[in-house]
């Protein structure tokens, strides 16, 4: 199962100089994708236990959308294990004839990745799981 997030990086986002989005702002997408993942193979959200392995491999600005994925890899019995990836798909087009130009990516660019451990107990496990 796979599940797909994409939104826009605001102003509220940039949290250093140059309008750089806090690498903690793409940890809460994967924490949504996780989300959405346990209430469709559980019925319930779940809890987050661990992430494993992040790493933030490019730049985030605002107004750049991101892609973020994930997908269970291994189901416990109450635990679940999730991979996720992030991806700059649409970037501001500085050298565009207007402030609002912007560009649609040829190849989306990595920014983020991690593992994850999240855990539904089985009293709540209302689906598959």
């Amino acid at each position: 199962m796979e599940n797909i997030i994409r939104l826009r990086m605001s102003q509220a986002d940039a949290h250093y100089a140059g309008n750089l989005v806090d690498g903690g702002r793409l940890m809460q997408l994967f924490g949504d994708v996780a989300t959405e993942l346990l209430i469709r193979n559980d019925g319930d959200e779940g809890l987050f236990l661990t992430y494993e392995n992040v790493e933030f491999k490019a730049p985030v600005y605002a107004g750049d959308y991101i892609e973020a994925r994930g997908k269970i890899t291994r189901v416990g019995n109450t635990s679940r294990q999730m991979e996720f990836e992030a991806f700059k798909v649409i970037a501001p087009d500085p050298e565009g004839e207007h402030d609002s130009a912007a560009r649609v990516l040829q190849e989306p660019v990595l920014v983020a990745r991690a593992r994850g451990i999240c855990v539904v107990p089985r009293e709540r496990q209302r689906k598959g799981g």
